[in-house]
């Protein structure tokens, strides 16, 4: 059980590149040094978590304040980014915005993708008839485009964060459950696996104790590159109206306000859509350089 043990660290060891001699500091360095893009969306990502969390003592107006006087009004030292139509502070609105994309994104992301894991890891684990009527349901769920099932689901449930979401959390499981069950098949035939069912293994400890340890990079590699995804599609929610409700700041909802006056302001619009663009940009950037790093295929590749 010791040499087993030894012999999973130097594995996960060989994976990542990280010896446990180095630094946290180290290992960021060596991470920033071979993946230069990947750091910088990280870094981009980072920050943007903690203007989330710090929206109050970063934003400089209520968010909700109107003010008549600085309607459809230019960047000024007053207001950095300008007043919108109904002469709320666009950047105070924009900070707010951060807090409510990253928690509708993680939220929705984390949700989704460990539902997916998890459907997936038992789709292929115990195959048969249990496999097939899983694949199936997921292949009707994927006939739907992902945009329109959100809709309907939205539809019915109504406008709000929490069953923004329930519908984001939806259309992330069944893309993330074939994924997962492409990997786990092949880690099922595995000869720690078959060991472990030879001397009397339960199905469930084999599965949680030796198999979803070994897909944490695939599950890692699938939530970073949906977050921006499940930003793109919050912010096209709420900028259809059908999101979340139009007293909360969203990036999707400060669009759908400027689309009247384009011509006059067009300020109002290009700010949020360089905030969605950058968010995106930058959790793409990291999720693509977690995969080169913790997939032993990649390594070396990029």
């Amino acid at each position: 059980m010791v040499q087993k043990d030894v012999d999973l660290k130097e594995s996960v060891l060989q994976t990542t590149g990280m010896r446990p001699t180095a630094t946290v500091w180290q290992n960021l360095f060596k991470f920033g040094r071979s993946k230069p893009l990947g750091a910088f969306g990280g870094a981009i990502a980072i920050l943007l978590i903690v203007i989330a969390l710090f929206a109050p003592l970063i934003a400089t107006h209520d968010p909700t304040m109107t003010d008549y006087r600085s309607t459809l009004k230019g960047p000024s030292p007053e207001m950095f980014l300008g007043g919108d139509a109904l002469g709320r502070d666009v950047f105070s609105r924009l900070v707010y915005g951060t807090r409510i994309s990253l928690l509708v994104g993680i939220l929705s992301v984390l949700f989704g993708i460990t539902g997916g894991f998890i459907v997936g890891l038992i789709s292929a684990y115990f195959g048969g008839k249990t496999d097939l009527l899983i694949q199936r349901f997921m292949d009707a769920i994927m006939a739907f485009p992902a945009l329109i099932l959100a809709l309907a689901i939205m539809a019915v449930l109504g406008a709000s964060i929490s069953n923004v979401i329930i519908a984001l959390s939806a259309i992330f499981v069944p893309g993330a459950a074939r994924t997962i069950r492409s990997q786990a098949l092949s880690i099922k035939e595995m000869d720690y696996v078959l060991a472990a069912r030879s001397i009397g293994a339960g199905d469930w400890r084999i599965m949680a104790r030796h198999m979803a340890p070994n897909l944490a990079a695939t599950y890692i590699v699938l939530a970073t590159i949906s977050l921006g995804w499940a930003i793109v599609v919050e912010a096209s929610l709420s900028f259809l109206g059908v999101g979340v409700p139009p007293s909360v700041p969203t990036w999707g909802g400060m669009l759908t306000g400027a689309t009247k006056y384009i011509d006059t302001a067009p300020l109002i619009a290009i700010f949020p859509g360089v905030a969605i663009a950058v968010v995106v940009f930058a959790w793409n950037l990291w999720g693509d350089a977690l995969r080169d790093v913790l997939d032993p295929k990649l390594r070396g590749t990029g």
